[in-house]
């Protein structure tokens, strides 16, 4: 692995793992305020869930 790659890899680490963290709060908060949010599946089937709902399958 060239240094450039081990960089881009360690960029993507880092964006993913922010990415988490700020999902994490986006679910927290819209649970917190009785709320709900739009998913989609691998399938593409997009629906509305209860953020309660989500929050709990993160655990």
């Amino acid at each position: 692995m060239t240094a450039k790659e081990k960089e881009l890899q360690e960029l993507s680490s880092k964006v993913m793992k922010g990415m988490k963290i700020a999902l994490r709060k986006l679910v927290e908060k819209s649970a917190a305020n009785n709320e709900e949010l739009v998913i989609g599946d691998k399938d593409g089937t997009v629906k509305t869930v209860p953020a309660r709902e989500l929050l709990s399958s993160t655990k």
